[in-house]
């Protein structure tokens, strides 16, 4: 491990190696009155919700699909209910894709576009409506999105939450401002132990003591794990020391690797968000992952205790769990790392869900949903109208089983991420999957479409954007992609928020430099085909490509047609 690092985790650990598992919890607001009363006989029949998600955790980082991976209760929740593999996100950043989970709406319509402070103002968040429906809610955990304020939302019987990222351990020597305390409604209460069992501790005693048994609930468990930088707690912080992650083949530096990439894939290899200068340190992607997987340990106790809570009482029946996360994380594949953009490991996050007797067992559902999808589901589940403004679509038929994976048509996916100034090497991104085809165009940057065929290169290292034979593919998803992002104004705009310095553009001394432009876009001057290359795609185009013709042809200024004639008649 690297000192600087390592020393960091041992200072923090050392500090709290005790508090974090003996934390009382003794914070218990008045119980919240239910403004439905007369719904007592339609509550019975209610499921509860529980819904868990976690921050960063790539699709593929569970125990039941990696061996390496010690993760006993959520491959519990894998033998006990579905798997479902093609479970994405609309924008793969925090702020963005917690507000569609929250909203039911995406990034261009509810205007949370990144991590910098935009506003919530106007929006109803989906735990409101199932409040209408006679439910008790409650939200613990990272929130991170909208204003910079760790106050009670709309929606939520009972509130814990945090500033920004919150911490992992407390830290007695913050300055004024940055201390770690929670908001528990409305109460400034300080950070005391490791944040997942801190957070779980809360939400446990929701469960026991302060709910009303008599109503359904809603627990919203939000962990701040596994983002960065990832601290285990005390008990798990040698849990991998010997362990060594498989690193996708993709990671490599070769020029097959980066062969029909876009050259911002091969710029971003140096910099914060690259496998070369990871986070700006010399850490390598191995050392970080046996941080961020003995992190995820932590939680993966947090989802034993609610479950045996749900066992002890009776509830597994009547309760739905859902596992998931904010978004996916790249942990090297095409010289990348984190999230952001539209690749398969940025935007396929994991997702269970349980509930025995209801979601089959033991199941794996190919089926594809969004996380735009999750909240009609949930008003569904709960017996409430879904509102008009919600996008998506009630997957519980999916879920359930009531429908299989083949009578299920997904909507195409639609992908946006509105470029950053903070983290301004990937390039704004819009990307729309529609059966096996992903399509992916960028936004104000000088460089190359992409097209991949996921059915036979789920990897994505065969760029298809200049193969003839799928101009007409090309063409089709263009459209389709211009056509869905339209907001619900009928406006295509790109937003972004105020620039408060020049963001995280710092590359390793002696580290790989940029890429080349792409051969084929080097030409002799004065081509009389100039204009070709801005007009819309076509077979005829095609063709003319073909024969070595122009489609129209533009000469160089004073030269052929483009001059001035000698005499003009009148």
């Amino acid at each position: 491990m690297k000192k600087g690092f390592m020393k960091g985790l041992m200072a923090t650990v050392g500090a709290v190696a005790t508090a974090c598992s003996s934390m009382a919890v003794g914070h218990s607001p008045a119980q919240h009155q239910d403004p439905h009363p007369d719904r007592a006989a339609q509550r019975v029949e209610r499921k509860n919700i529980v819904f868990i998600i976690v921050d960063d955790l790539r699709f593929d980082g569970m125990g039941f699909l990696q061996p390496d991976i010690r993760t006993p209760a959520i491959d519990r929740l894998a033998r006990g209910g579905t798997y479902l593999p093609n479970t994405y996100v609309t924008s793969s950043l925090c702020s963005p894709s917690r507000a569609t989970i929250l909203t039911g709406m995406t990034a261009r319509n509810h205007g949370i576009v990144d991590n910098n402070d935009s506003s919530e103002e106007g929006l109803t968040f989906f735990p409101s409506y199932l409040q209408q429906v006679g439910y008790q809610t409650a939200f613990i955990g990272k929130w991170h999105m909208g204003a910079e304020t760790d106050a009670p939302r709309p929606g939520f019987n009972k509130w814990i939450s945090f500033k920004g990222q919150g911490s992992y351990y407390p830290d007695p020597e913050a300055r004024p401002g940055r201390e770690t305390n929670f908001n528990i409604d409305g109460e400034v209460v300080p950070q005391r132990g490791y944040i997942t069992d801190e957070m779980t501790d809360y939400a446990m005693n929701w469960l026991e003591n302060e709910r009303d048994p008599n109503q359904p609930f809603m627990l919203y468990l939000s962990h701040k794990a596994v983002h960065s930088d990832p601290l285990p707690p005390p008990r798990y912080k040698d849990q991998y020391k010997d362990t060594t992650f498989k690193i996708p083949a993709s990671a490599a530096n070769t020029p097959e690797n980066y062969e029909g990439k876009p050259m911002w894939v091969y710029n971003q290899r140096n910099t914060w968000h690259g496998l070369d200068f990871l986070y700006n340190s010399n850490m390598t992607m191995q050392e970080y992952l046996r941080y961020y997987y003995s992190t995820l340990s932590a939680v993966d106790d947090s989802v034993a205790r609610i479950m045996a809570y749900l066992e002890a009482n009776n509830l597994e029946k009547d309760t739905l769990v859902v596992f998931t996360s904010d978004n996916g994380f790249l942990i090297g594949d095409h010289g990348l790392i984190d999230k952001r953009n539209a690749y398969q490991p940025s935007v396929r996050v994991p997702m269970l869900v349980y509930e025995p007797g209801t979601i089959p067992a033991g199941a794996v559902n190919r089926g594809r949903i969004r996380n735009l999808d999750f909240a009609p589901t949930f008003l569904s589940v709960a017996g409430a109208d879904i509102p008009a403004q919600f996008e998506g679509r009630d997957a519980w038929p999916l879920l359930s089983g009531k429908i299989d994976e083949a009578e299920w048509k997904p909507d195409d996916f639609i992908y946006e991420y509105y470029w950053e100034w903070s983290f301004p090497m990937t390039p704004g991104t819009f990307s729309i999957l529609r059966g096996d085809y992903k399509y992916i165009q960028y936004y104000g940057v000088y460089d190359i479409e992409e097209l991949y065929d996921l059915a036979q290169d789920p990897l994505e290292m065969n760029n298809l954007i200049d193969d003839p034979v799928h101009l007409h593919k090309v063409i089709e998803l263009r459209q389709a992609l211009f056509d869905q992002l339209e907001d619900n104004h009928g406006r295509h705009v790109i937003p972004y928020t105020k620039r408060h310095s020049r963001g995280s553009v710092r590359r390793m001394k002696g580290g790989t430099g940029a890429a080349p432009f792409p051969a084929d876009w080097y030409v002799e001057p004065n081509r009389i085909d100039r204009l070709d290359d801005i007009l819309p795609d076509s077979r005829a185009k095609q063709d003319a490509q073909k024969r070595g013709e122009p489609l129209v042809e533009y000469p160089v200024l004073g030269t052929g047609r483009n001059r001035v004639p000698e005499a003009v008649e009148n």
